[in-house]
C-alpha cells in the first residue's frame, strides 16, 4: 500500500470523490472503509436509496463486469461482496424505514442432496448488490423446502443451484411439482452451476441457465423489467 493511498480521508473528499473512492474500496474489498463511506453518505443527508444504488451498487456493477470478463476471480469478488454487506448491513434498517424501492425478491438455494455453495453464495451477494432481496435457504433443500420458501416469502425469482451431474435432475423434480401444483409461472426459475447448461436449463423447464454469477444479476433484472413492463401495460 502506497502513501498516498494511507493520506487519503474519506471525509475530506467532495461526494463525487467519495462514490469514485468507495467503487475502488469496493473493487478491493475494503470492508471497514465501505462502511465509513456509507455513514459518511448518509451523515451528508443523502437518501439510503441514493446510498445504495449509486455508490455500492454502482461499485458492484463494475466488480460485476470484471468478474464476467475473467479480469476479477472469485476470491476477489468475494472479498468485493464481503465490503458490500457491511454497507448494506447500515443500510438495511433505515431501507426498509423509507420503503424503498427494491428490484426484486429471490429466494435461493442449493438442491437436495448437494453440499455446494460458493457459487449459490456468490449469486447471493451479486443479487444483494444489484438491489434485490435475497432469501438464501443454504444447502440441501428438498422439493418441500423451496415450496414452503416460495408460499412464505412470495419472490419474483426462484434461483436453484447445483455442482453435482447426480443432483442436477432434482431441479426437475422442483420444477415439474410446481406446474402440478399451478404455480409454475408465479415464478421466474433461474438454474446455475459448473454441471449444467443451456440444453439442461430448457430441458427442465426453467426459465434460464445462469453460467455464473454476473449472468445471473443480468438476467433477473432482464425478467424484471419485462415483468414490470408487462404490470404497466397491464
Amino acid at each position: 500500500m502506497s502513501d498516498e493511498e494511507d493520506d487519503i480521508i474519506l471525509s475530506e473528499l467532495d461526494d463525487e470523490e467519495l462514490v469514485a473512492q468507495m467503487f475502488d474500496d469496493l473493487y478491493d474489498g475494503l470492508k471497514e472503509e465501505i462502511e465509513e463511506g456509507v455513514n459518511i453518505l448518509l451523515e451528508r443527508k443523502w437518501e439510503p436509496y441514493d446510498v445504495l444504488t449509486k455508490a455500492l451498487v454502482g461499485g458492484m456493477t463494475i466488480v460485476g463486469n470484471d468478474f464476467r470478463d475473467g479480469i476479477l476471480f472469485v476470491p476477489e469478488v468475494l472479498l468485493a461482496a464481503n465490503a458490500m454487506k457491511g454497507g448494506m448491513a447500515i443500510l438495511k434498517p433505515l431501507l426498509i424505514e423509507t420503503g424503498a424501492p427494491r428490484v426484486g425478491k429471490m429466494v435461493i438455494g442449493t438442491v437436495k442432496g448437494d453440499i455446494h455453495d460458493i457459487g449459490k453464495n456468490l449469486v447471493g451477494m451479486m443479487m444483494e448488490g444489484a438491489g434485490f432481496e435475497v432469501i438464501d435457504l443454504g444447502i440441501n433443500n428438498s422439493v418441500e423446502a423451496y415450496l414452503d420458501a416460495l408460499a412464505a416469502e412470495t419472490p419474483d425469482i426462484l434461483g436453484m443451484s447445483a455442482l453435482l451431474t447426480t443432483t442436477m435432475p432434482y431441479m426437475k423434480v422442483v420444477i415439474d411439482t410446481m406446474v402440478e401444483k399451478g404455480i409454475r409461472d408465479d415464478y421466474t426459475v433461474l438454474v446455475g452451476g459448473a454441471p449444467l447448461n443451456e440444453e439442461f436449463g430448457k430441458a427442465i423447464g426453467a426459465d434460464a441457465y445462469c453460467r455464473d454469477a454476473a449472468v445471473a444479476v443480468e438476467t433477473a433484472k432482464e425478467f424484471m423489467s419485462r415483468k414490470h413492463n408487462q404490470m404497466a401495460a397491464g
